[in-house]
């Protein structure tokens, strides 16, 4: 997996607060998308400028708005400054290399995790951060790209499906989140695929790029287990807070979402155990692999031995030798040095050595 160095360095001496992106570098323009609905009212539209957002605040419906691209400033502040967010906050929201975590700041409650997605292409894994920012009656989402995987969520309420157009601001925050959840386990299927293809290579075929392969996926799982683990707090969090803005109901929902994190954890430990274990398999590949080399080489010498004594001795450059004059002494040293060969070889696979 190509790693790219996002640098922290850019914000040294800055004032807190100072909003500057930091991560991987964009160039297409940030998008925002507005989802309004209520029991017997929904609305969904493009918003192209700030100030439109404006009238959503205080109404009695659940808003929704996502921001696709947080890598320009002017824009992020915006909206910030627009629903009376905290620059430090907002400035975590431009920060890709926050931890999960979770603030709760009395009017709205702020989670970051992060999305992760299996690139088909370049057959790794991509790593993405979501931030949430929800009051009673408003949820910001910050994407850093548009992943794909609220569209089913976004036909849900379009469609008036299940209970979302009936519950609050803390529902749709559960549905943000379960969405990215569930989405790990379809990373974790990705992986064990991956794995498995490995496994089979290490016994049948280990070669370099196969180490090289398991290293990089054994890199790429660590950074899945850096991205749940902390996430387990902050969906407990979530599930015993005491905030105004999570319904004692929702707490259930909540509780989904921490199990299945557990599970997803489960199977990264389970994987990292898996490619441990193939470094092991695979160093015990090579070395058998050498050993049936060596143990070839060593039979070879081994029997050439006598025959090199007899073909030394009767190189000799002496004038007065046994055979020497003997018409069939060549034809009978052959004989000699074939039946010694034979009788070595038969003695070998006696003894079950070849």
């Amino acid at each position: 997996m190509a790693r790219q160095i996002i640098k922290r360095s850019r914000k040294t001496g800055m004032p807190p607060g100072s909003l500057v992106h930091i991560g991987r570098e964009r160039t297409e323009k940030s998008r925002v998308s507005l989802v309004d609905y209520a029991e017997g009212h929904f609305e969904e539209r493009a918003v192209p400028s700030v100030d439109e957002l404006a009238p959503y605040i205080g109404k009695p419906s659940v808003t929704w708005i996502d921001v696709v691209g947080i890598h320009e400033p002017d824009l992020i502040g915006e909206v910030g400054r627009c629903f009376g967010i905290h620059p430090l906050l907002m400035e975590d929201i431009m920060n890709t290399t926050q931890r999960p975590k979770i603030d709760d700041l009395g009017k709205y409650i702020c989670v970051i995790l992060k999305v992760i997605a299996f690139d088909e292409q370049a057959r790794e894994l991509r790593f993405e951060q979501l931030s949430l920012v929800f009051s009673d009656d408003v949820v910001l989402s910050f994407q850093e790209s548009e992943s794909g995987i609220f569209k089913q969520l976004r036909e849900r309420i379009r469609n008036d499906l299940g209970r979302i157009r009936r519950m609050g601001t803390d529902y749709l925050v559960y549905s943000l989140m379960d969405a990215v959840v569930d989405h790990y386990f379809v990373v974790m299927e990705k992986m064990g695929e991956k794995i498995d293809d490995l496994e089979d290579e290490v016994v049948a075929n280990p070669r370099r790029e196969t180490l090289r392969s398991v290293q990089r996926i054994r890199d790429e799982i660590l950074l899945v287990r850096r991205s749940v683990w902390p996430l387990r707090e902050v969906v407990s969090l979530l599930e015993r807070a005491e905030s105004p803005l999570i319904d004692k109901t929702s707490a259930i929902y909540f509780r989904d979402v921490y199990e299945h994190t557990i599970q997803v954890m489960d199977t990264v430990d389970t994987y990292r155990d898996i490619l441990s274990g193939m470094f092991d398999i695979y160093l015990s590949s090579v070395s058998n692999r050498l050993n049936e080399v060596m143990k070839v080489l060593t039979i070879i010498a081994t029997v050439f031995m006598p025959l090199t004594f007899l073909a030394g001795v009767y190189g000799m450059n002496f004038e007065y030798m046994p055979e020497l004059k003997w018409r069939y002494g060549y034809f009978l040293i052959w004989g000699v040095m074939i039946v010694i060969a034979l009788a070595m070889l038969a003695c070998f696979r006696k003894r079950k050595w070849i």
